[in-house]
């Protein structure tokens, strides 16, 4: 499979990397995020990835976000790494963190999410969604080409609830070896009923359907995307199933989808127990870009299960890989980076 799908030759004048971080309360419940050594420090994952992207190491959160065995290190040594090969700008926004990392955020006054089995998952929806369209109109003078990321733990099986509340039947990723889909459909299920919800209720409540079922991350890239709209700013939107969830949110709002993409890895697309590719389709995403970071050819062993199944996407990865791709970086390039990464951290041996 190609460093990027398909091939994407113009690099952009002004291009710009946005990373929410968010924390939902869903994450908590055991066994269902992998994206963290225990369900307890997936509070600090959003924080830790936020530090290691901006300084290559983590400055206030306990522990590195890593996933045993190996400690495979988080996806946002990727992100580190084509920030640091591109020299892009980027910008963190805080949208309901539970742990602030110690470097610069803009923030969005959101609240962290609740566990999705509660009747209401996020509060102030539409505040956010607001606040966040603010910064994307500040911003839209300043770039042509935007990629905007997400970390937040346990948002594979939010954006599984708000997909089945708009109408779609879609199995989502996982950050673990085994995808806890049964685990996932569960909890679902109770949120749904903890909400008064049955399958599709909200298709023409879009927003609803994040204030019961999503977490904050989501009005947070909605509003950023709206911001944007009716500019010549192309925005790729990075991540697998949960861009998947923003953008089926973004479709039900009404908005212009043309300057839109979804850009992730080879890791996503290829999971099996997930339906990411036939989810684009059915949704109409406009172009979806993979990256591979050819982690196969690594000797470390902590990337290799990268290769196996064992975390696929998170940190906007492969929006990340996306702008290197842009900017001429050839895959040795980018995957020799993430090893010097992976080697200053003593990660992934």
């Amino acid at each position: 499979m190609a460093w990027i799908e398909p091939e994407v030759t113009r690099k952009p004048r002004r291009p710009m990397f946005l990373c929410v971080l968010s924390n939902t309360k869903t994450a908590h419940i055991p066994k269902l995020s992998a994206a963290g050594k225990t369900a307890e420090l997936t509070d600090y994952t959003p924080a830790g990835d936020a530090e290691l992207m901006e300084t290559g190491n983590i400055i206030s959160v306990p522990v590195l976000p890593m996933t045993p065995p190996y400690d495979t290190p988080t996806p946002a040594i990727m992100t580190r790494s084509a920030l640091k090969l591109t020299d892009a700008p980027y910008h963190f926004i805080n949208s309901g963190l539970i742990v602030t990392p110690e470097v610069p955020c803009i923030d969005l006054k959101a609240k962290p999410g609740e566990d999705i089995r509660e009747p209401v998952a996020v509060n102030d929806v539409q505040g956010i969604y607001e606040r966040a369209k603010f910064l994307g109109r500040r911003l839209r003078n300043q770039v042509d080409h935007v990629v905007i990321g997400e970390s937040i733990p346990g948002g594979t099986t939010t954006a599984m609830g708000v997909l089945m509340a708009l109408g779609y039947n879609g199995n989502v990723s996982s950050s673990a070896d085994e995808n806890p889909l049964d685990l996932k459909k569960q909890v679902i299920e109770e949120g749904l009923k903890a909400s008064g919800l049955t399958f599709g209720c909200l298709k023409d409540d879009p927003m609803k359907a994040i204030s019961c079922m999503g977490d904050p991350m989501m009005p947070a890239v909605i509003g950023l995307v709206a911001g944007f709209q009716g500019t010549d700013v192309s925005v790729v939107l990075a991540g697998g199933t949960q861009m998947v969830a923003v953008y089926a949110l973004i479709k039900h709002l009404g908005f212009n989808t043309e300057k839109l993409a979804i850009a992730t890895t080879r890791y996503v697309v290829e999971d099996k127990s997930a339906n990411f590719t036939e989810l684009t389709r059915v949704l109409g995403v406009p172009a979806v870009y993979v990256a591979d970071p050819g982690f196969g050819k690594s000797e470390l062993k902590g990337l290799h299960r990268y290769e196996t199944g064992t975390i696929k996407e998170g940190a906007g990865a492969g929006g990340a890989m996306y702008l290197a791709g842009l900017y001429g970086i050839s895959q040795d390039e980018f995957r020799s980076e993430v090893e010097n990464v992976c080697k200053l951290l003593k990660a992934g041996h």
